[in-house]
């Protein structure tokens, strides 16, 4: 801080000199890959007028966070020989540290009469606070009520105004040519948020999405030919989900079952695009939002469920979930995959007003699937379990008894959704009250009709071990 404030008196550049021969870089056009995993692919396409033999060419305004070993330059009759990323921003903080050692001018005006003296320093450190010694005495730069202004010789030639890449290459001739320098480089991320307004009453849901680009590399990116990608690509090294984020992500409710139909949208490999439709200038340090769903009328439902994920009892009854259900298939009015991200569910109250109810996330989630958004807990439907009887079959299989009370105080019938979790290999069902149906190998669901201000007994008995 003291440094800070020492330097923002003034700061003066005598001169620039880089000696450095620079080709001639012009007509920029940028196409930006975005991924999810705060990545993107930049591909940086140049008209260079290059010479022949050996040139140093500088490339400004790359991002800030590149990842230098993924860098390809690629222009006819040129290689690459060598390349260096300088990241060391020119600021005042920075001018005064390479000037450790070394000669600047400190100029000062007296405040009464205006007079301007100016002095020869040899900067000594810049620990904490700027110290000088000029002629045969030691000062502290200081930040006080005396203008000061501290002149350079030069800018040192490794501190940049901009991020800047520079490649030296052999050329086979001179003249113009186009070249495209690629490399991946964080800093660049999106995610999707979905905005719902839902009809119970005419079983109707209208869905926007909506992709939000945050840049925070370092630079600004004008006029880009953008698109996205949907997928979890693999990055070595990546930070991995602790086994609590895998439990919860086997746990999530939000897709019932997995996609059945296929879709228009681009594809690389096996991940999907998603090409902007316009080209956009995404700055440094900007957040922007870009629709990219807009279904209206889609088929959708209001349901309520309850999931176990063991064989026991529960001494209080348990609110159910409010969940809203669709699929993004063609059938229902949507049809299209969806990337991961918060469905944030509104509807209408007696004004015919918006009102948030709820919000849920999404994984990706291919065109065909269905969803489950949970919105929240039901206030008058509760569901009580109570494990009646277990038994050892074999040492390593036995049975449980199940007893679910499900409780209504609404005005209208209502069916709750009860999942059960925890069958193991060879699990099945000996005894029920109601027809169960396989959500996967090891979950069981039954539909359970519960009378308007009444309750429901769901009994069953399984045998499942290993």
């Amino acid at each position: 801080m003291q440094l800070r404030s020492a330097l923002s008196s003034g700061l003066v550049l005598a001169t620039f000199m880089s000696g450095v021969v620079q080709a001639q870089v012009d007509n920029q056009r940028l196409s930006l890959t975005i991924y999810n995993a705060d990545l993107a692919l930049i591909q940086d396409t140049r008209s260079l007028d290059i010479p022949a033999g050996r040139t140093r060419l500088e490339f400004k305004d790359v991002s800030a966070s590149i990842k230098p070993e993924t860098v390809a330059l690629s222009a006819p009759g040129v290689a690459i020989v060598e390349q260096n990323f300088d990241f060391d921003l020119l600021t005042p903080a920075k001018l005064m540290e390479k000037a450790v050692g070394q000669q600047v001018h400190i100029v000062r005006i007296n405040p009464g009469n205006g007079e301007q003296i100016t002095e020869t320093a040899t900067v000594l450190s810049v620990n904490e606070g700027v110290v000088l010694k000029i002629g045969d005495r030691i000062e502290v730069l200081r930040a006080d009520s005396v203008p000061t202004r501290v002149i350079f010789p030069k800018v040192p030639d490794n501190l940049r105004a901009r991020p800047t890449l520079s490649i030296n290459v052999q050329s086979d001739r001179g003249g113009k040519r186009d070249g495209t320098l690629s490399y991946l480089s964080g800093g660049l991320s999106w995610k999707a948020d979905y905005v719902a307004l839902f009809d119970e009453k005419a079983g109707k849901a209208d869905l926007q999405g909506w992709i939000t680009l945050t840049n925070q590399s370092g630079t600004t990116y004008t006029n880009a030919q953008t698109q996205l990608v949907a997928g979890n690509i693999n990055l070595v090294n990546a930070q991995q989900p602790d086994w609590r984020e895998m439990q919860r992500r086997q746990q999530m409710q939000s897709m019932r079952s997995a996609g059945t139909e296929a879709n228009s949208k681009p594809q690389i490999a096996d991940y999907y695009l998603y090409p902007l439709a316009e080209r956009t200038t995404i700055a440094e340090n900007q957040t922007k939002q870009v629709g990219f769903v807009d279904a209206a009328g889609v088929t959708a439902r209001k349901a309520y469920q309850y999931r176990a994920e063991w064989f026991t009892s529960q001494p209080e009854p348990a609110h159910v979930d409010v969940v809203v259900q669709f699929a993004n298939s063609q059938r229902t009015g949507l049809g299209t995959q969806m990337p991961a991200g918060i469905v944030r569910v509104y509807m209408k109250d007696l004004e015919g007003k918006p009102k948030f109810v709820g919000e849920d996330k999404i994984e990706h989630t291919p065109q065909g699937s269905e969803l489950s958004i949970k919105t929240g807990e039901a206030f008058d439907v509760t569901v009580q379990p109570t494990l009646v009887k277990q038994e050892r079959v074999t040492l390593f299989r036995s049975k449980y008894s199940m007893e679910y009370l499900i409780r209504s105080a609404r005005k209208e019938a209502s069916t709750v959704e009860i999942k059960q979790s925890g069958l193991w290999r060879d699990g099945r069902v000996l005894t029920e009250s109601h027809k169960s149906t396989s959500v996967d190998a090891y979950t069981l669901k039954w539909d359970v009709p519960v009378p308007a201000n009444g309750e429901t007994k769901l009994t069953f008995t399984v045998e499942t071990g290993w």
